[in-house]
């Protein structure tokens, strides 16, 4: 989805959460334990499941869930 459509206030949130994502898949990267290591790719997967559906609300193109 192009950013094109999102107005400024919702841009500067969803890059820090796409940000936020990309530095937990990192960390996740480097853990050493697989439990953390699982944990970290949850958390980073669940942020940018969440980036994606604001994302879209800000664009219009999907209602928030009830």
């Amino acid at each position: 989805m192009s950013d094109a459509r999102i107005p400024d206030e919702f841009r500067g949130r969803l890059q820090h959460m796409r940000e936020k994502a990309q530095e937990l898949d990192q960390a996740a990267e480097r853990a050493d334990d697989a439990h953390e290591r699982d944990r970290l790719k949850e958390k980073a997967q669940r942020l940018r499941a969440r980036s994606e559906q604001e994302s879209g609300m800000a664009a219009g193109d999907i209602e928030p869930l009830p």
